[in-house]
């Protein structure tokens, strides 16, 4: 089990950052904080292979946090016509 935390991004819209329980948010690199913004804290997770992600695979986000401690989840691309009714809504 690994533990982490995540934060949503207060500047772009379903962006996530996994972030490793050791690894404090000011010693990320200084572009990453400047485009991730504000970091609004979402929860605290142990993570495991065995254990289901919604928009991402944990084994990319494990070997991600072992590497360097962090994973960025970005927004799932959607088709333009997508994007554009999810705005209308």
């Amino acid at each position: 089990m690994v533990p982490c935390k995540v934060y949503r991004s207060e500047k772009k819209a379903e962006t996530y950052l996994y972030l490793a329980d050791n690894l404090p948010f000011e010693e990320l690199p200084a572009e990453l904080r400047h485009q991730f913004g504000e970091a609004a804290f979402v929860l605290s997770l142990e993570l495991s292979a065995d254990r289901k992600l919604a928009r991402v695979d944990v084994e990319r986000v494990l070997e991600s946090l072992s590497e360097s401690g962090y994973y960025l989840q970005l927004p799932p691309e959607l088709p333009v016509e997508e994007e554009i009714s999810r705005h209308l809504l």
